[in-house]
């Protein structure tokens, strides 16, 4: 038995009808290098071997009596694998759409709470015989960090590797606490709340010192975290529903490296971030919808190395920035990003991952979740502004070539949650010389989030074009990009050629599916 932190359980208590939070990717490979071809039993065989590697395969969730504390996880003892590995054919022509659909469905339903929090989807008929995986676990469980760490016990180094893990001969799961133990040891960690509650007032108002401090610190009045509530409200700012909308592209990770040389310091991070707010603006233009004050966005900050005691699978705080949405010079998007940046990780740090995760603790589990759906119900999103307009994360994948039950790793799409009033998640990944992106949208708000993606590479060659006029003094129009939009699942291998436009990029986009070039996989995990 093993108790959820505060963090990991407010994962739990966020959820209502509308807001899953569960996180999802969409992983296409090459079954071509698999031992013996392609075999769905295979998969599932692979699977149960890796079970007794991965725990929280087998864990569900057992609650408190009363509501008196976090959930725990215990073992299912009547664990089915055949009920999480799941089969599915993909509509012809097989293309990123198609598959797009099939994980916007699977990301649209709530997992069971009385099983184990985890599905895997095998997507078959994709054209070119590639195959999807759509990946779907409970936030509860994973954050990114945690989420790689957890796939690198599924994935292997090779096709068919000589030291294969060796699976225990009987798993004996462990037997569930009676509702009586589960009372008893909720009420002693209830009765020390106050010995806690003392303890974290003094290092909160030492927070919240640090911040003030850190605020105040700033080279430029415009530096540091985004003030939130103060964003405009934009048409996937809105009351959600359990709908989903799901899209996804790739830019040639050199190509987002070397547009960092446009502005001194600047790091992959806000390069990604500079490429989103040129789309966001692109796709607003697009409906006639750019308002005259930026967007901004929260993102996700792994906080892993900090150590903090206590700390269950989700370590991670947040900052928000400011997208400069408003700018129309895409190199000066990108130079006021890297420096709202700058002083938004200062104050990030200030407040640090220790106070958060010491209140979340004391979350009343019913008390929360009462007055999540109590605001789903009442839509109080139609009343207030945001508190910002989206979420940007962006999180290192692998660099070399990877392997799911014998067939080759092409692209991972993440998928993160989206959340009421906060209709669009944007998550990026960089997975063997490519960053693959990941857009999860409420259907009713973005039935047009291809639009979206599709604007990426757009807004790729706007900054690549900026970046060399400002560097090397070039003519108009001399900029380039070798993007591979990921609107053509058929496609193994694409060539390099000139951004597309929207209409354009619909036609001919063909991601990398299959094998990337060795050299690529053979580089070290990019620097951020």
């Amino acid at each position: 038995m093993i108790r959820l932190s505060g963090m990991d359980a407010m994962f739990l208590y966020g959820e209502t009808p509308a807001v899953h939070m569960h996180v999802c990717a969409v992983i296409i490979v090459d079954p071509s290098t698999m031992p013996g071809g392609y075999s769905f039993d295979r998969i599932k065989s692979v699977m149960e071997s890796r079970l007794h590697l991965v725990p929280q395969f087998r864990r569900r969730l057992a609650t408190v009596p009363l509501g008196l504390h976090h959930p725990v996880w215990v073992d299912d003892k009547d664990f089915d694998l055949d009920y999480h590995v799941r089969r599915i054919g993909c509509p012809a022509p097989g293309g990123p759409e198609e598959v797009g659909d099939i994980a916007a469905d699977v990301a649209g339903r709530p997992l069971d709470r009385s099983k184990p929090l985890w599905e895997f989807w095998v997507v078959e008929g994709l054209a070119n015989g590639n195959v999807a995986i759509i990946g779907k676990m409970h936030h509860s469980t994973i954050d990114g960090v945690s989420g790689a760490n957890l796939m690198m016990e599924v994935l292997d180094l090779e096709p068919d590797p000589k030291d294969k893990p060796q699976s225990p001969e009987m798993f004996k799961p462990e037997s569930v606490p009676s509702e009586w133990r589960l009372l008893g040891e909720a009420l002693g960690e209830v009765v020390r709340h106050p010995l806690r509650i003392a303890k974290l007032v003094p290092s909160t108002v030492g927070t919240i010192a640090s911040f003030v401090g850190a605020r105040r610190s700033h080279e430029t009045p415009d530096s540091g975290m985004a003030t939130p509530f103060t964003a405009p409200t934009v048409n996937f700012n809105g009351p959600i529903t359990p709908h989903r909308k799901v899209a996804f592209i790739d830019i040639p990770l050199d190509e987002i490296k070397a547009l960092r040389r446009g502005v001194e310091g600047a790091t992959v991070n806000d390069v990604v971030m500079a490429v989103c707010s040129g789309a966001l603006r692109r796709y607003l233009i697009h409906r006639g919808e750019l308002p005259d004050k930026s967007l901004t966005a929260a993102v996700p900050v792994s906080v892993h190395a900090d150590e903090v005691a206590g700390a269950g699978a989700n370590q991670v705080s947040v900052l928000f920035s400011t997208l400069y949405t408003d700018i129309e010079d895409p190199l000066e998007r990108l130079r006021k990003i890297h420096n709202v940046n700058k002083g938004a990780k200062k104050e990030q740090k200030a407040i640090g991952a220790s106070t958060l995760m010491g209140w979340t603790e004391l979350a009343a589990p019913i008390t929360f979740s009462l007055a999540m759906r109590l605001a789903s119900a009442s839509r109080i999103s139609d009343r207030v502004p945001p508190a910002f307009n989206l979420i940007i994360s962006n999180v290192p994948g692998p660099p070399i070539p990877l392997y799911f039950c014998g067939a080759r790793l092409g692209n991972l799409y993440p998928l993160g949650p989206i959340l009421a009033g906060l209709g669009l998640n944007v998550t990026v990944l960089s997975n063997m010389g490519q960053m693959n992106f990941g857009f999860i949208a409420c259907r009713e708000l973005m039935p047009d989030l291809w639009d979206l993606a599709h604007a990426i590479p757009e807004s790729v060659a706007e900054l690549e074009k900026a970046v060399t006029e400002a560097v090397n003094g070039s003519m108009p129009g001399s900029g380039t990009t070798k993007t591979k939009p990921a609107t053509t699942i058929a496609a193994k291998k694409a060539p390099a050629r000139k951004a597309a436009t929207r209409s354009t990029a619909r036609k001919k986009a063909s991601p990398n599916m299959s094998a990337t070039k060795k050299e690529t996989a053979k580089k070290k995990a990019p620097r951020r």
